[in-house]
């Protein structure tokens, strides 16, 4: 494994993550300024490289906060931890606002430190996973004469610059069209940078896309670069645009006009060159009509449009794009991959998908986890699959208080011995019938399973009742916006 870099001037704080995060068998490395990284960085090889970063704000010679913005441009999916003192509160804002997988407030408790970073570290791992699995599987799958048109489509225009408007349900998979056309165009050596304008909130936004100088607003510590000039001689993919606020609307015409803005609080222009993809899933024009969309940039970003179809207008895919789900699963959980019956199948071609691709892989996550053997067979599926295809799924009676509740559906139809409690089954009793079973094995790590299974289906539930919207969901069920991010990740929802 990689070694930890550890960033700090005082040394009594580098002795202690050191020994401790020795004795969880984690490799480190340290350093006493933020110059000595940069340096290191320079000359890091895949091996050598940090499989995450922990450094503190406040050292000699650079700030953490410059420290984070530098390995962010060169590294962005390396997790860098922040440590802070009460103090700094600004200072975390600023580091959460730059990418920082998390901050530490000092002084802090030792377990509690060496269980972030260790939480850091599966993280890594996993985005690393990914990567290599994005680099040995298809980019988009589909033989139905939907998608042939849009392979097509991909074709003619991956060796144009031209703006491309790409429609479609949300779930059939725009950005797969995005990465597909930046990877075979003659930008694809530069960046592709992705971001979803409806799951920003507004005030955040113009910074996000336009980056800030240091000292724009409160908590601006240091000048930041934003989305436009990440994707500099790259492409940008706007996602959801329809859902941009009006005002943004006037400043992102304007940059795609000649190319040039300014960072918040700004007054000297800066250059871009890229390549601007945006997606929706509503009506532009009718957006236009109602007068929540600028007429103006709606013809600047129309230039080709590229509708994506949805699920159940490639019904012929869903066998092929299930098994490769399961496949992929399995990989992602390092369990031997489920196989799915002919039966299963032909109940799954009849449901309509209305989260369309990603709900049917989700579906297939969730098989993969919950199907006690490795046959998955009708009874097997999920409630609302069964339900949708007809005929008659083995499922215990559930309450119709239960029914308005998709978790509670879920949990108590595949829990393993359902209880009853007054002649019906409940998905607490379920829970408690499911504990007890699993507490009948020589399993350790029941109260583990038990929460991610119920975590998983609630954030599952809230993300489906906001068609995605994670900062919509994370209201919903009474979380943060940055707990909801973080647990989509820890439990693999991505």
């Amino acid at each position: 494994m990689k070694p930890i870099w550890i960033v700090d001037d005082d040394q009594s704080i580098r002795f202690v993550l050191e020994k401790a995060l020795l004795r969880e068998e984690l490799p480190t490395r340290s350093f006493t300024n933020s110059r000595d990284v940069l340096a290191a960085l320079g000359n890091a090889t895949e091996e050598t490289a940090p499989q995450v970063l922990v450094s503190d704000i406040r050292m000699p010679g650079g700030s953490g906060l410059d420290l984070l913005d530098a390995v962010k441009e060169k590294y962005p999916a390396l997790p860098v931890i922040i440590m802070t003192a009460f103090s700094d509160l600004d200072s975390a804002v600023s580091a959460f606002q730059g990418g920082a997988f998390e901050y530490l407030p000092k002084p802090f408790d030792l377990p509690k430190a060496v269980e972030l970073i260790r939480r850091a570290v599966e993280e890594s791992q996993r985005e690393e996973f990914r990567e290599e699995q994005m680099a040995q599987t298809p980019e988009m799958l589909g033989q139905a004469p939907a998608m042939q048109d849009v392979f097509r489509a991909i074709g003619r225009l991956s060796q144009s610059n031209v703006t491309v408007m790409i429609t479609g349900e949300s779930g059939s998979g725009k950005e797969l069209v995005a990465r597909a056309l930046h990877k075979h165009s003659s930008r694809a050596s530069g960046p592709f940078v992705a971001i979803n304008t409806a799951a920003i909130p507004k005030d955040l936004l113009e910074s996000e896309l336009f980056g800030h100088e240091r000292g724009a607003f409160t908590g601006a510590q240091t000048m930041r670069r934003g989305r436009f000039e990440q994707a500099d001689g790259g492409t940008l993919f706007l996602d959801e645009i329809g859902d941009m606020p009006f005002d943004l609307q006037t400043r992102l015409l304007r940059v795609l006009s000649d190319g040039h803005f300014y960072r918040v609080g700004g007054h000297t222009a800066v250059k871009t060159n890229v390549r601007v993809i945006a997606a929706t899933h509503q009506n532009l024009e009718q957006r236009v009509k109602d007068g929540a969309f600028r007429e103006d940039l709606f013809h600047r970003l129309n230039v080709i449009r590229l509708r994506l179809p949805a699920l159940r207008e490639r019904r012929e895919d869903v066998p092929m794009l299930t098994r490769h789900f399961l496949q992929q699963s399995a990989l992602q959980l390092g369990v031997e991959p489920k196989r799915i019956s002919d039966g299963a199948l032909a109940w799954i071609g009849t449901f309509a998908f209305p989260g369309n691709v990603r709900q049917l892989e989700n579906m297939c996550h969730w098989l993969t986890v919950m199907t006690p053997a490795q046959l998955i067979e009708p009874k097997d599926l999920p409630p609302e699959v069964g339900v949708a295809a007809g005929g008659t799924v083995e499922l215990p009676v559930v309450p119709a208080t239960a029914l308005a509740n998709p978790v509670a559906t879920e949990l108590s139809a595949h829990v393993t011995a359902p209880a009853l409690v007054g002649g019906t089954a409940t998905w607490e009793a379920g829970l408690e019938a499911d504990a007890k079973t699993l507490l009948a094995t020589a399993r350790n790590d029941i109260w583990d399973e038990l929460t991610r299974r119920f975590e998983s289906r609630l954030i599952l539930a809230a993300l489906s009742a906001t068609r995605g919207r994670r900062i919509e969901a994370a209201q919903r069920l009474g979380i943060g916006r940055n707990t909801i991010t973080r647990k989509i990740q820890e439990l693999g929802l991505e």
